[in-house]
């Protein structure tokens, strides 16, 4: 177990805040996808939160980054300390929910749903530098204003290195120029590309259950459709 500082505590979302642990210089290997388990330092009860950053993120700029839920009050229903400088514990990394270290394909999609865009945009980041020839983003969130990373990823649409499609479940604001409702197999038909598109899913339990049948319609195999649910 490590126990490390909090670094910088960011505004992601209304909801959400962005976690910075600073490794201190320690190097900490871990797979696109995986998870920390964390709490207060000498709390019992520790919870797991995706890594929302590659590991080459890590690497370069030393802390690990994580997106952690809060309430109205902007606190974590965990406890977990949100003020930089306070102590976390932290074990792992866990979980198999990864980017495969040499991919055969060269084609992947991520389908995320409110804060089950963490993990992904590990695998995404990563992505990037590895030989691909296309790499798409669905994300569903309940508001206009509740997309994790908005800026970063519509910049990396933007710069043509992905293919991104937003859409709100719930209100929007009246300038919204996404989608509205839940993803939809129209949605993702144009960002698979082939039966060997790699497709990544993390989000509500709906998403999980609805989204491998929509994928599998448009001729993705079962094997290259990849799920975890939060």
């Amino acid at each position: 177990m490590l126990t490390l500082p909090v670094r910088a505590v960011l505004p992601a979302t209304p909801r959400a805040r962005v976690l910075r642990l600073d490794l201190l210089g320690r190097s900490f290997p871990y797979e696109p996808g995986q998870a920390i388990s964390v709490a207060g330092h000498g709390a019992e009860a520790r919870w797991p939160y995706s890594i929302a950053a590659a590991p080459e993120d890590a690497a370069r700029d030393g802390w690990i980054e994580l997106l952690v839920g809060v309430d109205a009050s902007g606190q974590t229903g965990h406890r977990l300390p949100l003020e930089p400088g306070a102590l976390v514990d932290v074990e792992g990394p866990s979980g198999t929910f990864t980017f495969p270290a040499q991919p055969a394909e060269h084609r992947f999609l991520f389908i995320a749903g409110g804060t089950g865009i963490a993990p992904l945009r590990a695998m995404l980041r990563h992505a990037l530098l590895v030989p691909h020839a296309a790499i798409g983003l669905v994300y569903s969130a309940r508001t206009s204003d509740d997309f994790a990373y908005e800026s970063e990823l519509r910049r990396l649409a933007d710069d043509k290195r992905i293919e991104l499609r937003l859409t709100v479940t719930r209100d929007a604001a009246p300038d919204w120029a996404g989608s509205r409702g839940r993803i939809t197999r129209a949605d993702l038909e144009p960002l698979v590309h082939g039966a060997e598109t790699l497709c990544f899913i993390c989000g509500p339990r709906t998403l999980v259950d609805e989204m491998p049948a929509h994928l599998e319609a448009l001729g993705v195999p079962r094997h290259r459709i990849k799920i975890e649910e939060w």
